[in-house]
C-alpha cells in the first residue's frame, strides 16, 4: 500500500446500449434510463466501477442492473471526464457501445427504462454529460 492515499476520481461506466429484434437483426433504438436519484432527469445507463472489478464487467453488470438486459460489447466510444461531468464529484466514465436483446426494465437506480430512436433524443433533457456521449455516438454511427 503506497505510504498515501491518493485523490482521484471516481470511476464509473456507462453504456449506449443498442436494441436489435432477435428475428430479424434490425436496430430498434438505444436505451435511456429515467434517474431515481438526485440528479433526476434522463442518463445512458451505468454506474460505479467496484474496487478488483474491470471496466469491461463492470459495465456488463451496470446493465443488467439498470435494465435487466444481458449486454455484448461491442466497442469503446471513450473515455469521459471533465471535472464538472457531474454535479456531485468528480467522476471518470468509460464509456461502451453494446449490443442486446429484448426489452429493457428499469431496476436498482433506474426508475424506468426507454428505447429510443437515437436521433430524436431531447438532448435537453440528460443529466451529466450524456448528451455530449450520444452526439459523439451519433457521429460515431454517421446519423
Amino acid at each position: 500500500m503506497p505510504p498515501f492515499t491518493p485523490k482521484t476520481p471516481y470511476l464509473t461506466t456507462d453504456g449506449v446500449v443498442e436494441i436489435y429484434d432477435s428475428n430479424t437483426q434490425e436496430f430498434l433504438g438505444i436505451v435511456l434510463i429515467e434517474r431515481k436519484y438526485p440528479p433526476l432527469g434522463f442518463a445512458l445507463p451505468g454506474g460505479f466501477v467496484d474496487v478488483g472489478e474491470r471496466v469491461e464487467d463492470a459495465v456488463v453488470r451496470e446493465m443488467k442492473e439498470e435494465i435487466s438486459l444481458d449486454v455484448s460489447i461491442t466497442h469503446l466510444l471513450g473515455v469521459y471526464s471533465d471535472p464538472a461531468r457531474d454535479p456531485r464529484f468528480h467522476t471518470a466514465s468509460v464509456v461502451y457501445v453494446c449490443k442486446a436483446y429484448g426489452t429493457p426494465k428499469g431496476a436498482d437506480d433506474a426508475k424506468k427504462a426507454y428505447l429510443l430512436d437515437p436521433q430524436k433524443i431531447d438532448l435537453t433533457t440528460l443529466v451529466f454529460d450524456h448528451a455530449t456521449i450520444i452526439q459523439d455516438y451519433l457521429k460515431y454511427k454517421n446519423l
